[in-house]
């Protein structure tokens, strides 16, 4: 019995796609990356290192055309036992006469070869400039929307074709400041907007000072500090134990993300959204201040988690309209809340008395009774003036099965709570789970001996990812991550750790990679993708984050917001489905320049990547394992091209 289900994220997958004449050598691309690693593999020898280095300077590479060996698509690094073999291959070839094809595809190589180095990248011709995230700047299909009505201008919007072309840098952009010292401070120069500082100033969200942009630690409702009021919260709520109870947060209209960047002080990860709109680059602050964050909506679809993950969730004067449509915007985050998972509310309605917030108030106390949530306090904080609502989402179905008035309503039985990737919203509540052995029942271990511990509901029935008992193959995924790390990664790939802070799994399994760098200061974006089981609960139950997200689409984030990127044989999957050329060109606007990438694939498909990253002008080092497979390291570097793409 198997234990995830592949296709429970709903909504439509991304279709392959075809790309620019930006990169229209691709295909070429992809030919002699095959070709030349083939040929790599036969002037290779053993070595008793658990990483073989490969050179991949240009010289090596033409002196490779030489050889007249071209093993077949999907070879590998050969042992040299294979290596001998496979020059007894070619000798037999050549009896047989097949000398002269082979000169004809050496000669094929070296062409190819040459509009590799001559691929032609160009800058994106948008309106958005430095800061394009192609999904959500897509002016073209938010044209064409027939309502605005639930926000559905700040949702997902993809171009038909993923770009290929390149973000420039913004004028006079410096490498980022590092943590912990960009919580407080990030460049100007980097993120030059003002908006924010001109309309929240005396709020302490951001403040200009010369070169830099200042971050005082306060919102909206936390003018004093973000310490004070996340003290605030938890003394208002005994069971609310920052760090050990409550470990994963979700916060809801972020700002600049300064009560997540805070709560890292208490040992809890917090997931903040806003959207792009007017409060203008409120998510790019975040992400440049080293503060987890992403660009999304509440508007007319689920968010991109899975059901009951939450442990409790922050909303500080949010402007989203809660009582609102049925309360479908609040339905949707009973979703996604754990069951016994708090709410913490603090907006006007809460404390003044002017007339449209006592009407707010009046419709969020009968739509909260109706959905069962128990209003367990309401505290003021007379520092910050302000006053929180706390609810706690029911751990049991009696008050569900009790109400006279089923409005809004229970989802039908054969609705998936955990479909969540292109699913419209539902105006509807799912019923929580009762049986001992399902997800949501009991929960999880304090932290942090939920980040080692398989979650209860892995049962040893049930078949994990890799073949292995649920619970075996959570650990021997542990184990396995542990170990490539502490033995490879850390020391082996030339990467300073410490000056890393933003890093992203871009195919997580059970999160075995976030969770082998709990020690560091970094935090880890887990993506489940799409097409793949459904793991992402796994990651949440451990004390971890992430979301579900299809690479064959760009991500919503802004550019140059990630230290690391690492790659765990996506490619090789990605392949079967779109080009990866766009994905490539996805990294390349994701990572900071001066950020790394780590890809470890089959070695033909790191050969092609290789190719790709070098054409973008990163520097790169390709390595091979005794498993046969390939560790691409590579960092970004600040070239641009010099001309823009020809489309908008």
């Amino acid at each position: 019995m198997k234990a995830f289900s592949k296709n429970s994220r709903g909504g439509k997958r991304g279709s392959s796609s075809s790309y620019s004449s930006s990169a229209s050598t691709a295909a070429a691309l992809i030919f002699v990356s095959l070709c030349l690693f083939a040929v790599y593999a036969l002037t290779s020898s053993s070595s008793s290192s658990s990483l073989l280095s490969l050179s991949q300077s240009s010289t090596a590479a033409e002196h490779r055309f030489l050889l007249k060996d071209i093993p077949q698509t999907g070879s590998v690094p050969p042992s040299e036992e294979d290596s001998s073999q496979n020059l007894d291959d070619e000798k037999q070839e050549e009896e047989n006469g097949n000398s002269g094809q082979q000169e004809n595809l050496t000669k094929i190589l070296i062409e190819e070869q040459s509009k590799i180095r001559d691929i032609d990248w160009d800058l994106c011709n948008v309106t958005a400039g430095p800061d394009y995230i192609p999904c959500l700047d897509n002016v073209k299909a938010i044209k064409k929307l027939n309502s605005l009505r639930h926000y559905e201008h700040r949702e997902r919007h993809c171009p038909e074709e993923s770009p290929t072309c390149l973000v420039p840098l913004p004028k006079g952009y410096k490498r980022s400041i590092e943590w912990p010292a960009s919580r407080d401070k990030i460049w100007y120069n980097n993120v030059p907007r003002t908006k924010l500082a001109e309309v929240k100033g005396h709020q302490n969200w951001v403040k200009v000072d010369r070169e830099y942009l200042i971050f005082p630690g306060g919102g909206t409702q936390f003018i004093h500090g973000a310490l004070h009021y996340i003290d605030f919260i938890r003394q208002s709520q005994r069971d609310i134990s920052w760090g050990k109870r409550i470990r994963v947060v979700l916060d809801v209209g972020c700002g600049v993300a300064s009560f997540g960047g805070y709560l890292f002080e208490r040992d809890v990860l917090t997931m903040s959204f806003a959207p792009k709109d007017e409060h203008e680059a409120q998510v790019q602050f975040a992400l440049e201040r080293g503060i987890p964050a992403i660009s999304a909506v509440m508007g007319s679809h689920r968010l991109s988690f899975p059901s009951n993950v939450f442990d409790l969730i922050h909303c500080a004067r949010c402007r989203v309209p809660w009582h609102a449509d049925g309360g479908m915007l609040l339905l949707e985050l009973n979703r996604v809340l754990r069951p016994g998972g708090y709410f913490v509310w603090s907006a006007t309605p809460v404390y003044q008395k002017l007339k449209e917030d006592v009407g707010i108030w009046k419709a969020m106390k009968s739509l909260t009774i109706s959905m069962c949530w128990d209003l367990v306090t309401i505290k003021k904080d007379k520092l910050n003036g302000i006053a929180a609502a706390i609810y706690r989402k029911p751990t049991t179905n009696e008050c569900y099965d009790k109400r006279k008035n089923q409005n809004p309503p229970m989802c039908d039985k054969g609705d998936d709570p955990n479909a969540a990737w292109n699913v419209p919203l539902k105006n509807c509540m799912h019923r929580v789970p009762t049986n001992a052995a399902e997800r949501g029942t009991k929960w999880p271990t304090d932290w942090p001996k939920r980040l080692a511990a398989p979650p209860y509901w892995l049962n040893a029935s049930h078949i994990g990812i890799y073949g292995k008992p649920a619970p075996n193959d959570f650990k021997s995924d542990y184990e396995h991550w542990k170990n490539i790390v502490m033995k490879s990664y850390l020391n082996d790939l030339g990467i300073n750790w410490s000056k890393l802070r933003n890093v992203m799994d871009m195919r997580s399994v059970y999160g075995g990679f976030a969770a082998a760098l709990k020690d560091l200061k970094v935090w880890v974006m887990n993506v489940v993708t799409v097409d793949s089981p459904d793991t992402l609960p796994v990651i949440y139950e451990r004390g971890l984050f992430g979301l579900y997200h299809d690479w064959c689409e760009s991500f919503s984030t802004y550019p140059r917001t990630y230290d690391l990127l690492h790659a765990d044989h996506l490619f090789s999957k990605l392949k079967e489905r779109c080009s990866i050329v766009p994905v490539v060109a996805e990294i390349d606007r994701i990572a900071r320049p001066g950020g790394k990438l780590i890809v470890k694939d089959e070695s033909v498909v790191t050969s092609e990547v290789e190719s790709l990253l070098k054409s973008l002008h990163w520097e790169v080092q390709l390595t091979f394992t005794k498993e046969k497979e390939g560790i691409i390291t590579a960092e970004k570097s600040d070239w641009r091209p010099t001309k823009y793409s020809a489309s908008s």
